[in-house]
């Protein structure tokens, strides 16, 4: 177990508090916030990529965006929260259950957690540039396993608007961590847990506790990530990489323990006519059904917390491609949420961060999303 350093800055009578803010993607709170996050989201150049001036695609998509907004207001209040969605009041869980357990770890921090969306509200947009500087003291962790031009360094680009300054790859922002194998044994014992014993209700949203008819060691296990467009990815965005990569490595810890299913990658939330990343999750359930998979898990690996995409898109509308492609028993698994090995594994990268924040040596929007923005500091 990691203790913060006596002697280290964030430690210290001058600087005994440590704010920490979250960032995540973000969603309506309510009916009324459906179209303010709308256009957010559809108005971001990075999020909503097009081959047209911006000065263009802004009163386009603001346009469209207040035209789905109807359509996409009957799907959030189908999810049973108030009309809207629940991914701000789980990220405020989430930060609540990590002040809790770093103050347990290191109780000579005043430890502030905090959280900001890039679409909808508590706005990044709001904040001050002093907000959005990283520092072993003012850290910045964005939820968001892998990197993607769509939000990673759509973050970057907003938060550069609001500071002067891009807090990718500074010291006090924490990069993606896909790749780190502490987050792979978390993500893995989660699947095991669901799989072997079932998981505790009270860490995640409207938990599916259905279980397997057969030996859960030869479930099918479907890693279901968020698509991007294939725009993106020959821009350089290294997004599809990186889930593929994340979700071979959970895999092989899975094997260790047992499983000898089949795994398969595939991506969903497709929106618009050009070509995304594939397979679709609807194509690789249809042919997972007729390929007579009966048992089918599935884990959204792209969400650290569940939202539309999973308790509507996954659990409701892919649930039912599943059982119409003759496959008997579809279990929608979990994002982490605030179950404790994964807030576990976020209170040691923030005391790692407190402790000794090193700047990337890298341009993360280079070298992950193909771009270096303005603001970046490489």
């Amino acid at each position: 177990m990691n203790i913060p350093n006596p002697k280290n800055p964030a430690n210290s009578a001058s600087s005994a508090k440590v704010k920490v803010r979250l960032i995540n993607l973000g969603g309506p709170r309510h009916a009324a916030e459906v179209e303010p996050f709308l256009v957010d989201l559809l108005t971001d150049p990075l999020m909503v990529d097009m081959p047209l001036p911006f000065f263009i695609q802004k009163p386009l998509m603001s346009y469209v965006a207040r035209k789905r907004a109807i359509k996409v207001a009957h799907k959030y209040e189908s999810m049973g929260f108030g009309g809207g969605s629940p991914i701000v009041a789980e990220t405020e869980r989430q930060a609540r259950s990590l002040q809790e357990r770093l103050s347990s770890l290191a109780p000579q921090v005043n430890w502030e957690i905090v959280v900001s969306m890039t679409c909808g509200s508590p706005n990044v947009r709001d904040l001050s540039p002093v907000d959005l500087i990283p520092a072993q003291n003012n850290i910045i962790l964005p939820l968001y396993p892998q990197f993607s031009r769509s939000t990673t360094m759509s973050f970057g680009r907003i938060a550069a608007q609001v500071s002067g300054q891009c807090p990718l790859s500074r010291a006090g922002c924490i990069a993606p961590f896909y790749n780190d194998q502490r987050y792979h044994q978390a993500i893995a014992d989660l699947i095991l847990e669901h799989w072997q014993r079932g998981l505790d209700p009270q860490y995640f949203i409207q938990l599916d506790a259905s279980r397997s008819s057969v030996d859960w060691r030869r479930n099918t296990l479907l890693f279901s990530a968020h698509g991007i467009p294939m725009r993106l990815i020959h821009k350089g965005d290294q997004y599809q990489k990186q889930i593929e990569a994340n979700a071979q490595a959970i895999t092989k810890i899975l094997r260790k323990q047992g499983f000898s299913g089949e795994m398969h990658i595939s991506y969903q939330s497709r929106l618009g006519r050009g070509k995304w990343t594939s397979p679709s999750t609807i194509a690789k359930l249809t042919e997972l059904g007729q390929a007579d998979h009966q048992n089918v898990s599935v884990y959204p690996i792209s969400f650290v917390s569940d939202h539309l995409e999973t308790l509507e898109e996954i659990e409701t509308e892919l649930r039912a491609v599943a059982l119409t492609a003759g496959i008997s028993n579809f279990q929608r698994l979990p994002a982490p949420g605030t179950w404790p090995p994964f807030i576990e594994f976020l209170a040691q990268l923030v005391l790692a961060h407190s402790q000794d924040a090193q700047a990337d040596d890298r341009c993360q929007c280079l070298e992950m999303g193909g771009e270096r923005l303005r603001a970046c500091s490489h």
